[in-house]
Parts: C-alpha cells; structure tokens; sequence
C-alpha cells in the first residue's frame, strides 16, 4: 500500500495503529523498539521551563501607521508552535513571522499565541477556547507528540480536522504545518528511528487530506527536522530534539509565503521570487508528495471548473520561494502589550 493510499485510508476512513501505516512488526523488532523508545526519553531532557512569552503582543515596523488596524495571528499546537528552545521573544516563529508581516504589509501585527509544549491533536478544542477573539491567521504546528505518544492516527487526524473546522467557521485563514519528520533526531536510535521516520511521514500526508478537505492548506515541515537540520548542529537547541533560534528562523522563513498569500498578498517582484512549482493532483496523492518534500504548500483548488474528481478532491501543491529581499526585522518591535 502507497503512501498515498495509507493516507486516505487513515483521514477518510478511519484507519488506525500500526497496520494502518503499513508497518506491521514483529515481537522482536517490537522489543526493540520499546527499548529504543526507553533510551530517547532518557536522552532528551524534560522542559524544565516555559518558552519566551509571545502572547498578546503586538508589532510594528516604524513606518506603519499608529491608526492602522492590526494582522491578527494566532499560534496553535505543540512546542515548536510555542518556541520552546530558545530564550527571547524575538527568536521565536511567531514573532519572527509577526516581524516580517510587518516589515512586508506596512500593518501591525497582533499575536495570539495559545500552544503549549507537549501538545497533541486533541488538545487544539481547548487551544481555540482560549482565544479572545477570531484570528485573521491561524497557524497550527501539531503532530510530533502524536506520534512519540502512540497516538491512533485516525484520532489525530480526527481532533485536526475538528480544529481546522471551528478555526474556519470562526471567518480565519488556516495553516497547518503538518508533523515534521521524527526520523533525524539525534538522540533517537535506531531501529526507532526508521520507524517513526515511516510514521511521522504517513502522519503528514494524512494531516494533509484531513485538512484541505476541512478548507485549509498545509506547509510540510520535513524541513523542520529534515536534511537540513541533519547537516547542521546549530539548527538545534541545547536538548538536540527543538529548534535553535537559527533553526526556528529557518521554520519561519519558509512559512513566510505561504502566510503572505492567505492574506491575499501573492507573489510577485515585490515579496517574492516566482513559483517553483504549481501542480494539480488528487488530494491523497498530493498529501503523499508534500510529506516527501520538506517546505510544499497544499490547499485546495478547482480543475475545469471541478473541485472534486474521480480519485478525490482536487488539490495544488506549491513549492514557494522566500522573499528576495529580506525585510529588516531589527526594525519592527513591539509597540504595546495588546
């Protein structure tokens, strides 16, 4: 069964578990596994503290209007939504991304900033309770600790699509930046970490369906964890498992485009360079192309006038480029507590 098949079955139908991700494993290999599972959580410290507070602030690059009324953007998920790893507010993604919106837009940008480390899928109702009021952006991070905690995929991918659904209905644009890939962490061993490669992959491509099925789009963020980051030990933070403030920079960056566009600013001379590449495919099937390759965008769209075809609905994938220039963030600080 394709990756693509594995997908559709988990986000449509139901499927769950091991089985449902193509990985059936015997008690040896299982045994292994449990042990490597022990050894990776003695090796990865405990968060011993909370991530810089980025919460209920707002910035302002110094040319924006004092009038002008701000970009809301939410912040939803695990840690690497919520920045933990690094030490000051301005090195994490949210802010990052509240900085260069800014910088691009000429606007303020409010954050709304609602995840919390340790996270999983089905703790995001509870997340967008705690919102004050209805974001004009949502951004989600969430997956990673639905794997390392054997979370059923279809449960997941359920409580995501739920989330997409209410952040929607509540008028917000929705990003997802599906379940980065698990399989580069350093502290993990093998044969582990083959195995939750394989799964925070599936993950991925399931979290895609699920979501532009529910009216959002999706970032893959195998660039989080990917080949990137397995070639450079400063993308890491101490703990070797969360970003570094180079590494969320990295994270942020690459979303950048992506947020630009749901608020209806495309790509063009001014913010971006063209599109590398803009295809049309079956959802499940594009769902399986973004988990392979970090940094594509997937939402849905319309072929000859349809939005569903005979494989499924109908999606686009996009792989972005960052902005050519690169907007002065030092600039754009807070201006006031929201």
């Amino acid at each position: 069964m394709g990756r693509a098949s594995r997908a559709r079955r988990v986000a449509a139908y139901g499927g769950g578990g091991l089985g449902a991700l193509g990985l059936g494993v015997g008690a040896t290999f299982y045994g292994l596994v449990v042990g490597q599972s022990r050894l990776a959580r003695r090796r990865i410290p405990v968060p011993e503290s909370a991530p810089p507070a980025a919460h209920d602030t707002i910035w302002s690059a110094p040319d924006v209007p004092a009038d002008r009324d701000p970009i809301s953007v939410a912040w939803l998920g695990d840690s690497l939504a919520a920045g933990y790893g690094v030490h000051r507010d301005v090195d994490t993604p949210a802010v990052r991304n509240a900085r260069a919106v800014s910088a691009i837009t000429h606007q303020p940008v409010r954050i709304a900033n609602v995840a919390v480390v340790g996270s999983e899928s089905a703790d995001l109702d509870e997340q967008i309770a705690r919102l004050a009021e209805p974001p004009d952006i949502a951004v989600i991070v969430i997956g990673a600790n639905d794997v390392t905690h054997r979370v059923k995929p279809k449960d997941a991918v359920r409580h995501l699509a739920a989330a997409v659904q209410d952040l929607r209905a509540m008028g917000a644009e929705v990003i997802v930046c599906t379940c980065p890939d698990l399989g580069n962490i350093r502290p993990i061993g093998q044969p582990l970490r083959t195995l939750v490669r394989r799964m925070s992959r599936n993950l991925a491509a399931a979290q895609t369906i699920a979501v532009v099925e529910a009216g959002g789009r999706t970032v893959s963020l195998g660039d989080m964890l990917g080949p990137l980051f397995a070639s450079r030990d400063d993308l890491f933070s101490d703990d070797k498992f969360h970003p570094s403030a180079e590494g969320y920079a990295e994270a942020a960056d690459a979303l950048l485009p992506s947020v630009l566009d749901a608020l209806g600013i495309y790509t063009d001379s001014r913010t971006a360079t063209p599109l590398a590449l803009r295809r049309t495919r079956p959802v499940a099937r594009a769902a399986a192309k973004a988990a392979a390759h970090p940094g594509t965008e997937v939402a849905a769209t319309e072929l000859h006038g349809e939005s569903i075809g005979r494989r499924g609905r109908w999606a686009r994938i996009i792989r972005r480029q960052p902005p050519v220039r690169t907007p002065d963030l030092e600039s754009v600080t807070a201006t006031t507590d929201a």
